[in-house]
């Protein structure tokens, strides 16, 4: 296993870190999932004593369970050898019931107590604000939610304060300049170059010397994959390697990344994982320049066999029924471009519940009024739906 710094923290980390939000499931008999422990724990174990030193949750994941699977697995001796980074929604902290306190902090309090049971621990290695960005950014902040997080570092219940982001570059330098953190967790993969916190986004964290961590390196295991057009452009080139070792090396090469997180689903993607990041070449500026436009060229490729020309212009927005109209559309771009519609589901699973979904439109006719691409909405919306709908948690 390749280990690399985690920035100024003084420790090394493995540069593949197992996430923990894609565990083995058991699908029961009304259409749920639950965590298949005894594969999960398998794993994780198999993880630690392969190499593996960091480990992610949330306090979320697996409908909540994932916290508590991985504090069992850790158990016996394991626990010592490994830094564990765990996630607090904002969202959480607002919700009384998660917390069941008078306010905000209490609630923060109270939720890392409870994630200190599940973990089976003392104390977290690395502690997230989970998903900051545009939304929730100002809130934290008027919150005093970070000096909240200090009082839980003074107290010995964590050792470094960080976060999660999802947005574009210029929030995101907002958050990193506006605080000493620890590490910060980004969506980074040969696809997503000019999007969220974008290149420009590592280049200033490792200019911060904070620890940078890297998610969805696979898009949700879309790139692990290829379909047929792409696929040949792999097998054409002189240098032969799976779809997921070249996702992968495209985060490797940046000498700012500390470790690369991906969620694994069975023991067999673990030990093909592994088997990448011990390999002797899989190090900081591993891509030649030719292997560099190598992937130029899969990106180009992957974005030519989008079936619909949606730019998420978002003229189209707001909807009356409230449908994101181009987060629906994204999804169903997702499905043809990578040639599966199971990781798309699950995304737009969330969009179901938070009733943004393509089942609310009535084919009012609004957002194709709008749409510069002359796309016919209406239509593309009832495909879409019927595609994507059905996902599990």
């Amino acid at each position: 296993m390749q280990y690399r710094k985690f920035g100024k923290l003084g420790y090394e980390v493995s540069a593949f870190s197992m996430g923990c939000m894609r565990l083995p499931r058991i699908i029961k008999d009304d259409g749920t999932a639950i965590v298949d422990r005894e594969k999960a724990w398998e794993m994780i174990r198999y993880a630690v004593d392969h190499g593996v030193n960091y480990f992610d949750s949330a306090y979320g994941y697996h409908n909540k369970t994932s916290e508590e699977v991985l504090g069992e697995a850790l158990e016996g001796g394991r626990r010592e050898k490994v830094k564990i980074a765990t996630k607090q929604p904002f969202g959480t902290m607002k919700d009384l019931q998660s917390g069941g306190g008078a306010n905000i902090l209490e609630n923060a309090r109270r939720n890392l107590e409870n994630t200190f049971k599940k973990l089976r621990t003392s104390y977290i290695d690395v502690y997230l604000i989970h998903g900051l960005g545009k939304g929730s950014w100002d809130d934290v902040k008027k919150e005093k939610v970070i000096e909240e997080y200090e009082k839980f570092r003074s107290e010995g219940l964590i050792k470094a304060i960080a976060f999660s982001f999802h947005g574009n570059y210029a929030i995101f330098k907002e958050i990193l300049e506006h605080y000493d953190w620890g590490m910060c967790q980004i969506q980074q993969n040969f696809m997503d170059i000019e999007r969220e916190a974008t290149e420009e986004g590592i280049r200033l964290a490792g200019k911060k010397g904070c620890a940078l961590v890297i998610m969805e390196p696979l898009r949700g295991g879309l790139l692990s994959d290829p379909p047929p057009p792409v696929k040949a452009l792999y097998d054409e080139f002189p240098v032969k390697r799976k779809g997921l070792d070249w996702a992968f090396r495209h985060c490797l090469n940046y000498p700012e990344v500390s470790t690369i997180l991906s969620g694994v689903s069975t023991l067999e993607q673990l030990k093909e994982d592994i088997e990448i990041f011990s390999q002797s070449d899989a190090v900081p500026l591993c891509l030649s320049n030719e292997e560099k436009e190598l992937l130029r060229q899969v990106k180009l490729k992957y974005e030519s066999l989008k079936a619909i020309p949606c730019t998420s212009c978002e003229y189209c927005l707001p909807c009356p029924q409230g449908v994101h109209i181009p987060g629906v559309l994204a999804r169903y771009n997702d499905g043809k471009m990578y040639g599966s519609f199971e990781p798309p589901k699950r995304s737009y699973m969330f969009m179901t519940n938070g009733k943004r979904d393509a089942s609310r439109c009535n084919a009012c006719g609004e957002c194709e009024k709008k749409c510069p691409q002359d796309i016919k909405i209406i239509e593309q919306l009832k495909i879409a739906h019927e595609l994507l709908k059905g996902g599990i948690l």
